[in-house]
């Protein structure tokens, strides 16, 4: 099996510190619903993709994405302490659209089982 590799290792630790910061230290209400899903770190650790998921829908994910940009500043300033590293990532922040896509198929497949107990009557 091949081990993770540093990219993998740094991006898991954004994941992690970013998690706690925004429960803990953003008073942000735009962020106070906001999951990190997932961190992508490029291969020189020179960028952090950062996908988030907010369970309300399209205007509040627009919403996330805005108050992302806007304390993106103090994040850096939090994780370049925690991180330790030579040069801190540029953060870039992207809703993950997996979630809806899953309650999109979770309700198709609902309302496919509906049509199939209806049709046996």
């Amino acid at each position: 099996m091949k081990p993770y590799s540093r990219a993998d290792r740094v991006g898991g630790l954004i994941q992690e510190i970013l998690s706690d910061i925004l429960h803990k230290e953003v008073s942000d209400p735009r962020l106070e619903m906001a999951t990190i899903s997932g961190v992508e770190m490029s291969r020189d650790l020179r960028i952090a993709k950062i996908y988030f998921a907010v369970p309300k829908g399209e205007k509040s994910h627009k919403d996330a994405a805005t108050g992302f940009k806007s304390a993106k500043g103090y994040l850096k300033k939090i994780l370049a302490k925690e991180l330790g590293l030579r040069y801190m990532p540029d953060l870039r922040f992207f809703y993950d659209e997996s979630f809806d896509y899953g309650s999109h198929i979770d309700s198709v497949l609902k309302s496919i089982s509906n049509n199939n107990g209806t049709n046996r009557s």
